[in-house]
């Protein structure tokens, strides 16, 4: 199953409270329905987001290397064009003439440059396939971040929502220990401890707002545009089932390790161009000139035989032979020969990290899926103890502060099992980045054709015109000044499945 087919729905499944609150909440409550869902946010981040759109112009400028390498091994036409008055000649014998204006046209044809062009287009090809893969790079890079803004979100609004039952519940808590202290059922010290809890809820729920707004604001950069009422994700596709088959996979697609290999590849023809400057260059030229000297010339030049105006044409092979030249070509090969070398080294760094990004993934996917099982089981325990402890404070068996215990239990279960949820999808959505499987022909993303980074380099590769130039760069991607500042508010239901 194809990455699109899973962004195609959304599923109830993972941070799934928004989704369950919905179907369970009462008709006066129900939450408001999904305005965006991960795969729009996607489209308007890969058509938007100044990142990739920097990107693909970085690789536009390295297909320019291609023709500009190419151009090394064809014909170049010149012209020139003179004009000389005489001022004064010590010697003059009037043969001459006083003024001469001159024209030509010359054609050099290189013939023979020891491989230097050859290798030069095709390390430039090569690195073009290596920008390629940067690009693709970047786009996996771009979706990871997609998944993490829309999951903070998500995330962070649950935990708001939390947040603001348990300062509700505190509240009825503290107005019905105020209630029972009148009547002398309770001590001043379960108010102030009903008091104290109440006080550190809502600090707990404005850093819980101002990271919420933090999240919001992060959306806005990556995304472009403010976060709606969002979707819960849909499910991961054809997640690998250990952590040996998703690095078998990632060794053959990660494009991280194919743009270092690419770049290997193009340092080794760097090292036939440096060793083609110690062989023969070969040139065949042509060249015509028109003269004219303006009138110039007198009686005495024409009986010698000059003539006002005439041509002159010329040909020629021009052969250099480099005999020494200080010991700089095989400087510039050991130079290339190094580069090499780092390149290399590259690879094999690259691929560790490829390695070591997929299995940490991979066993962060795992643990974020033990913690949720566990974090359910919490949320079950906490609330049926919850339930307890307030029916033993009924009978007098339990204290006010065994309340307060209880109810900060459950909404540390429950924070956790909501944070839980939102590092197993990005750490399962890391996995198939790193597998190479999180690129947007992966995706199948429906916002408009995708970017082809063929078209340019078709269009360019074999253009010879001096004066074909691009029209004036503009701004690709949106700004996001017109941005209204978020604010911590949520709507919806909190959690009308599990009440306190």
């Amino acid at each position: 199953m194809r990455l699109s087919h899973f962004l195609a729905g959304v599923s109830a499944a993972g941070l799934a409270l928004p989704a369950i609150a919905q179907a369970q909440a009462p008709a006066a409550v129900q939450a408001p329905a999904p305005t965006e869902t991960l795969r729009e946010a996607m489209v308007k981040a890969y058509n938007t987001n100044p990142d990739i759109t920097g990107e693909r112009a970085n690789l536009r400028a390295t297909d320019e290397t291609v023709p500009i390498a190419r151009a090394a091994g064809l014909p170049g036409v010149n012209s020139s064009a003179s004009y000389n008055e005489n001022l004064y000649d010590s010697d003059g014998s009037g043969v001459g003439s006083p003024r001469t204006g001159a024209a030509g046209v010359s054609l050099s044809v290189p013939v023979f440059s020891g491989g230097a062009v050859r290798n030069s287009i095709r390390a430039a090809e090569t690195r073009v396939e290596a920008g390629r893969a940067g690009l693709r790079t970047a786009e996996t890079q771009l979706f990871s971040d997609v998944v993490a803004a829309y999951l903070d979100v998500l995330r962070d609004e649950s935990i708001v929502r939390l947040n603001q039952q348990n300062a509700r519940v505190l509240g009825v808590n503290l107005q019905a220990t105020r209630d029972r202290f009148e009547v002398g059922d309770l001590t001043r010290t379960d108010v102030a401890q009903s008091e104290a809890r109440l006080a550190i809820s809502e600090s707990q729920l404005r850093g819980a707002e101002a990271q919420l707004i933090s999240s919001r604001e992060n959306y806005i950069r990556i995304v472009g545009t403010p976060p709606g009422v969002l979707a819960p994700p849909p499910p991961l596709p054809n997640l690998p089932v250990n952590p040996d088959q998703a690095v078998q996979v990632a060794l053959a697609e990660n494009p991280s390790l194919d743009a270092a290999s690419k770049l290997r590849d193009a340092s080794a023809y760097d090292v036939n161009v440096a060793r083609a400057s110690r062989l023969p260059q070969v040139s065949v030229g042509v060249g015509g000139d028109y003269y004219n000297r303006f009138g110039g010339v007198g009686t005495a030049g024409r009986l010698a035989g000059l003539a006002n105006d005439g041509f002159a044409t010329s040909a020629g092979v021009n052969l250099t032979l480099p005999l020494f030249q200080g010991g700089r070509p095989a400087a510039q090969v050991r130079q290339a020969q190094a580069r090499q070398s780092a390149a290399i080294e590259q690879v094999t760094a690259t691929e560790r990290g490829v390695i070591a990004q997929t299995r940490s993934a991979f066993a962060v996917y795992q643990s974020a899926l033990r913690v949720i099982e566990s974090s359910k089981l919490a949320v079950s325990a906490n609330r049926l103890s919850l339930e307890g402890v307030r029916a033993e404070n009924s009978v007098g068996t339990r204290t006010i502060l065994d309340i307060l215990n209880a109810e900060q239990e459950l909404l540390n279960s429950q924070v956790q099992l909501v944070q839980a949820e939102r590092d197993a999808y990005v750490a399962g959505f890391a996995v198939l980045a790193a597998m190479g499987r999180a690129e947007a022909q992966d995706l199948g993303l429906d916002g408009g054709p995708l970017y082809d980074p063929l078209a340019n380099y078709n269009r360019v590769r074999r253009s010879i015109s001096d004066w074909r130039d691009n029209p004036k760069p503009q701004a690709e991607a949106t700004r996001t000044t017109g941005s209204p500042a978020q604010t911590p508010a949520v709507s919806g239901p909190v959690d009308p499945v599990n009440p306190r």
